[in-house]
């Protein structure tokens, strides 16, 4: 391990060692953070499943945003949902 270090490590002068291993390492880790932002921003981008109760409430609020209806209405409706 230590002729490892000594060849390829900080000091050593192999095709990875030599001044230059800190540059390879931040790239690497720049891969990394990449990989890992581009997994969870598909994660996040998913569309999120409501229920069929959900969306009638979803639909139920835009109408009543819009003045279709009155907040009577709205309520009674609202409490018919469940």
């Amino acid at each position: 391990m230590t002729e490892f270090l000594m060849q390829w490590g900080p000091g050593g002068h192999g095709p990875h060692g030599g001044p230059w291993w800190p540059i390879g390492l931040f790239f690497l880790l720049l891969v990394v953070v990449l990989v890992v932002t581009a997994g969870w921003s598909a994660v996040r981008a998913r569309p999120r499943r409501t229920s069929a109760a959900e969306r009638a409430k979803e639909i139920l609020a835009e109408r009543y945003a819009r003045g279709e209806i009155g907040s009577e209405e709205y309520r009674e409706r609202l409490g018919g949902l469940g």
